[in-house]
């Protein structure tokens, strides 16, 4: 099999022997709740990485730094926590349920980027920078698989898209188009980093993630 092949991306996010059967499940497999954790925080390194680079976040984290950068005592990663929490709130009128995979996204992506953060380094060079930035989106790419594939509730932000879409009928890619452009403008206007890297955010990540989630269905085939 090819490189290629083993490439090529996936049109939905597959079923692996990890897996929860139930998204719901209050006592997951050991197994799954490491898959879940480690990618938690690879996916929170990535985020921690790409607001390092200085080239442009992030459309929620250019909301959760322009939140942080106005109020002035909070953290990007409490920032990130806040708008996490409020997020969930909005589930409440689409009458969505977290899992305890909710729960982990909303703490571990933030605590991990509040942590890395300060001790990443910052580089002033722009092909240093935009390499970060590209290692950022591999690990958001890489973290996503891990949660998405470990089944066991979605993050915040993609539970309100997907109920959203529920309740209103509007195609998926419309509403997520909807909110990430909305997110993104306030953060700007809050004075959040928007630039390139948020353009190559924009463009890679749906690829990256396809391709990470083909490799992890490959994963799973070749354990079978």
């Amino acid at each position: 099999m090819g490189l290629a092949e083993i490439l090529r991306p996936a049109k939905k996010v597959p079923t692996v022997w990890w897996s929860s059967p139930n998204p719901m499940s209050l006592k997951p497999n050991r197994s799954t709740m490491v898959i879940l954790i480690v990618g938690e925080f690879i996916f929170g390194l990535g985020d921690s990485l790409l607001i390092a680079a200085g080239v442009g976040n992030t459309p929620w984290t250019v909301l959760a730094e322009g939140i942080a950068d106005t109020a002035e005592v909070w953290t990007i990663g409490e920032a990130t926590f806040l708008v996490s929490i409020a997020v969930m709130f909005l589930w409440i009128p689409i009458k969505e349920t977290p899992g305890i995979g909710t729960i982990l996204n909303i703490i571990i992506i933030a605590l991990t980027i509040h942590v890395m953060v300060p001790i990443l380094p910052q580089s002033e060079n722009f092909l240093v920078s935009i390499l970060m930035a590209s290692s950022g989106i591999v690990l958001v790419g890489i973290g996503s698989t891990m949660y998405l594939t470990a089944n066991l509730g979605p993050g915040p932000r993609d539970g309100w898209m997907t109920g959203l879409q529920r309740a209103t009928g509007v195609p998926i890619g419309r509403v997520r188009i909807t909110i990430e452009v909305s997110v993104l403008v306030i953060g700007i206007v809050l004075g959040g980093t928007f630039g390139i890297g948020t353009i190559l955010f924009a463009v890679t990540i749906g690829p990256v993630v396809a391709s990470c989630l083909s490799i992890a269905s490959r994963i799973d085939s070749t354990a079978g």
